[in-house]
Formats: structure tokens, sequence, C-alpha cells
């Protein structure tokens, strides 16, 4: 296998303006895609806390769940994740994720019953784009016969996120105002069919929009006019959600990782608790009963340095207890922040770590996470 080659990589269709807004751009998932602007990771991760910022995600997945009726569909992905997705009322959408028969994380995903009755029995899916492909296999070869999968290659994912962003967006989409955290909702950006989530992973409050391929780079131009909204690319979308203690798949969670270890067992869902059924549910539910073996915890370190990824985490008689899966610096917090997994027995607050950078301890302490408060609408 040669290396990929930039002629190998996938491009979304915003990448054409990605080359005209002067962004620098990086392999990431099989696609060419900017990691930084002309304001730099900094400014932007500033100006989405301040302003509004515009990501590109078109490289994420969206396929439909197609089934009968809504408790049918819901069902059969029931079979493949841990949360209740047949109470999902219209419009609302869960965070959950595909298991492995160990109960580790195969993705992770945003899950969408659709606002409209004409809808009826169908689930909207997003998916991590480096994870896609395997993901419809895996629904494909679990799904029973009367719910199939559409991978909706069509469209493209635009998210525009912070503290104005519902209210620009609302310039062009008016009922985007109308929704809060977690529904959605089919509409218009002036005369472009759209479908508006009032979601985001930087712990701001914001949207993301689905949208005709064909139509995306109207639509982001027409956003980009505004002056409060600046590009944003991969360097500050990785620091924003760090902030805000969100998880990155294939850093902190993966196939080795079960909800619970991941500090996500709110994911999964009470009736899903009593009833079992998703695969993994005994190691799960013995997880959550008796507490799972490590946990992902937030980790502050003292100092102005940042801990990477792969940092060694030590107890205070030198002793390995984990290590940092994602670190860096937080501007808002204006410190470095990081997460990782340890050991049960160091995993409340306040306790004193020592994190090996460059061969030399470092002190560190287990941290409330999120480094930032959430700005949700709920």
């Amino acid at each position: 296998m040669g290396t990929q080659t930039i002629e190998d990589l996938l491009k979304t269709p915003l990448h054409g303006l990605h080359m005209e807004l002067g962004a620098k751009m990086v392999p990431f998932a099989g696609y060419d895609m900017p990691v930084q602007y002309k304001l730099g990771v900094l400014g932007e991760h500033l100006h989405t806390r301040a302003k509004a910022g515009l990501f590109d995600v078109s490289h994420m997945g969206q396929a439909v769940l197609v089934g009968p009726d809504h408790e049918t569909t819901a069902r059969a992905l029931e079979t493949l994740v841990a949360a209740d997705l047949v109470s999902l009322e219209r419009g609302a959408m869960r965070y959950t994720q595909l298991l492995n028969p160990q109960g580790g994380i195969i993705d992770d995903l945003m899950v969408t019953r659709p606002a409209d009755a004409e809808d009826e029995g169908k689930l909207l899916l997003v998916v991590n784009a480096a994870c896609k492909h395997g993901d419809y296999d895996y629904m494909n070869a679990n799904l029973p016969k009367n719910v199939s999968l559409e991978v909706r290659d069509d469209l493209a994912l635009l998210a525009l996120q912070g503290p104005s962003a519902v209210d620009i967006l609302a310039n062009w989409c008016p009922e985007a105002a109308d929704l809060v955290f977690m529904t959605g909702k089919p509409t218009f950006f002036d005369d472009i069919p759209c479908h508006v989530s009032r979601s985001g992973y930087t712990g701001e409050d914001g949207c993301e929009i689905s949208v005709p391929a064909g139509k995306a780079e109207a639509m982001a131009r027409t956003l980009l006019d505004h002056d409060e909204v600046e590009p944003i690319g991969l360097g500050a979308r990785d620091s924003l959600r760090l902030e805000a203690g969100l998880c990155l798949y294939g850093h902190d969670i993966d196939e080795t990782t079960t909800p619970v270890e991941a500090a996500l067992t709110w994911s999964v869902g009470k009736r899903r608790r009593e009833e079992g059924g998703f695969p993994g549910a005994g190691k799960i539910l013995a997880q959550i009963a008796d507490g799972a073996p490590r946990k992902r915890v937030g980790i502050r370190p003292e100092g102005k340095g940042p801990a990477r990824e792969g940092t060694e985490i030590h107890d205070a008689d030198g002793n390995v207890i984990g290590a940092v899966t994602s670190g860096g610096f937080g501007p808002t917090a204006n410190a470095p922040v990081a997460m990782g997994y340890v050991a049960k027995d160091f995993a409340k607050v306040g306790t004193p770590l020592s994190l090996m950078v460059r061969g030399k301890p470092r002190a560190a302490e287990v941290a409330t996470m999120p480094f930032i408060e959430k700005r949700y609408r709920k």
C-alpha cells in the first residue's frame, strides 16, 4: 500500500471555497479538509466562543433508516445501540453509540426522529467520517429485512456554532429560532430546502444544517457574508470540543472502551438498562452496577504546557494508572486541559496525578468536565 496522495483524497462540496478562503488543508478521514484559515486556530476558537463560526462537516456520514413504522425502525437500531429510541418524539435527537459484542464502541452517532408525520418510520443518522463505511456494513448486516439503510451522499453538512449562531441563521431560516437543544426539523434557508438541528460539538449553542450538496456553497457564502461569521477549521473544532469535555472517536473512545468507561453512562436508556438486548449488554450493565475498571476523566495539568495524547498517567508512587487520550491548550479556559483514562480508584475529582511529559513527571489533578460553561438552549 502506498501513502495517500493529495489526488486520492476526497473533497467536500465546499472544497473550492476553502481554497478561495486561504485555508491550510490537511488529510483527515480520507478527505482534504481545512485545519485553519487566516484567523488561525486560536483566533477561530475564540471567535466561535464570542460570536459564530461556520464549520464544514460534510465529510461526516449522513444516512436514513427506513422501516414500516417508528417502533419497528427504532427497535431494529436498538439491537445495535444502548439508547432508548422507541421513546424518541418527533423532531427529537439522541446521542448514542454503535456497540460490538464486547460492549466496545464501534462509533458514536446522532439519531433523529423526523419531525414530519409523512416521514414516519424513518430515523436520520449522522456518523463519523472515518467510520462511516464500516458503520453502514455493520448496520446492513444486522438489520431485519423490513428496515433498510439509505446512504445520503447527496447531502452536505454545515455547522454554525456560537452564541450568535441561531440569531444569525434565523435571518434566512426563521424556524431555526424555534428549536431547542437536541431537536431538529425540515425547513428552508431562503429557498434552499434543508434539515436544521439545534446541536453541535463545541459546547456552544448552534445548529447543524443538512443541505443538498449542490446548494452548500451558496448557503456557506451567504452565512460568511455576515459580519459575525468566520470559517472555522479542524484545529479549533478539536480545541472547542476538548474544552467541552466531548469525545473524539478513535482517540477518547474506540472498540476497546465501553460507554461506562467513557463516562457516557447517561446515554444508556433507562428502559435499556432494565431490558438489555443490545451488544455487550451483560458487560455494560455489570459495569453500571459495580463500576468500570477504568474511567474517562478530565485532567488539569499544572503550568502552561499541554499534555498531549499518549502521555502516561502515574499515581503518587510512580505506578502507571492510565494515559491521556486528548490534550492541548484550552484558549477559553486559558490553561492546558486534557482527558484520559485512569484506574477507577483514581477517578474522583481532585485526585492528584503525575503526567510523564517528555520523560519528566508533571503535577496534575482530576478535574470536573466540561472545562468551560456549556451554553446550549435547553
